[in-house]
């Protein structure tokens, strides 16, 4: 409990020393996305994705599309939970709504069983739609309720996501719901300023105990594995978390100092601009600078050149690759514990 708090602590301190918040959501949010959706075997590149993210109508790759319907979703929840400083049944189906596409709310008809590998049934969500609304109006109270001594923040948090996930409330998205939940809970609790714990590479790499553990306590009532099993996920991707943050942070530094000493165009927003968009294009930097197409072109093209940026052409768009972010963003994501 104690380490997974410190390293909560650490993490929304480090995040704080970076100034524009937009980075970190966009960056550590593709970055969840991405491994969110592969616990559910939707599988993208990161290339995919950021492409996708640069809205390029050339690349249509549907499941970097889903991936990034995740994102827009975890957007949607933290900017709720911003505004109103809880989380409603009404926010979870604006997200759960975001995530599919669709807004069939709640389910009404019987939902699905969860089967094993080897396609046995392991577990049955409640079957009645009228019980399945009483329990969801059970969990936003206790989402909601005020913080006592009796049940640390963290504790919460892990009973709320397997008390989410054995609901089953939704017809698809249940998974990736419950996991964007998990870090809109810590922001509504204080222990976040913005979402950038995100616990999805963990349970990838651990997913037969995650779910393992989730039938343990539905079939034992074995709550202390499962809350020290969630714990362990916190403090780990706290770890990463913060390795990521800091190393963003010196490549900020790193381009700032090469951009302020070699071009007369320096400025804080365009430093912004190639962090917040891993791919950019020459449309986000007229956007974000207010210059017209010709500036940012020629703002693009020499950086390119200085070899800051690398360029590269998909069908009629050319995008300009923040090589040092794409690069911690992918050596994160092959880093083994």
């Amino acid at each position: 409990m104690t380490d997974a708090s410190r390293q909560l602590a650490e993490l929304k301190g480090v995040a704080a020393s970076i100034p524009n918040q937009r980075i970190l959501i966009s960056a550590l949010g593709i970055q969840e996305a991405k491994d969110s959706s592969a616990i559910e075997n939707i599988v993208t590149t990161h290339d995919e994705l950021f492409r996708e993210s640069s809205n390029s109508s050339e690349v249509a790759n549907p499941a970097a599309k889903e991936v990034l319907r995740y994102r827009q979703a975890l957007q949607v929840g933290y900017d709720l939970v911003r505004r109103d400083g809880l989380i409603t049944n009404n926010h979870i189906l604006q997200i759960q709504a975001k995530l599919e596409e669709n807004s069939a709310g709640f389910r009404r008809v019987p939902g699905t069983t969860l089967k094993d590998g080897a396609g046995h049934v392991v577990y049955t969500p409640p079957q009645d739609a009228t019980r399945v609304i009483t329990l969801m109006t059970e969990l936003e109270a206790f989402i909601n309720a005020p913080r006592t001594e009796r049940m640390d923040p963290l504790v919460r948090m892990a009973v709320m996501h397997h008390r989410f996930e054995s609901i089953h409330p939704f017809y698809d998205g249940n998974g990736r719901t419950g996991r964007i939940l998990n870090v809109l809970f810590l922001v509504k609790e204080g222990l976040l300023d913005i979402p950038v714990l995100y616990m999805s590479r963990h349970i990838v790499q651990t997913k037969g105990e995650y779910y393992r553990l989730l039938l343990a306590v539905r079939e034992q009532g074995a709550w202390e594995e499962w809350v020290t099993y969630m714990l362990t996920a916190v403090t780990e991707s706290a770890r990463e978390a913060i390795a990521m943050v800091v190393a963003i942070r010196e490549a900020m530094l790193e381009v700032k100092h090469q951009v302020r000493s070699g071009f007369k165009f320096y400025s804080q927003d365009l430093i912004n601009n190639l962090f917040a968009h891993p791919y950019t294009k020459i449309q986000f930097v007229e956007n974000d600078l207010g210059v017209s197409r010709i500036t940012a072109t020629k703002y693009l093209d020499a950086l390119a050149e200085a070899g800051i940026l690398a360029k590269t052409k998909v069908g009629r768009s050319s995008f300009y690759i923040n090589v040092r972010l794409v690069g911690i963003l992918a050596d994160s994501a092959h880093t083994e514990r």
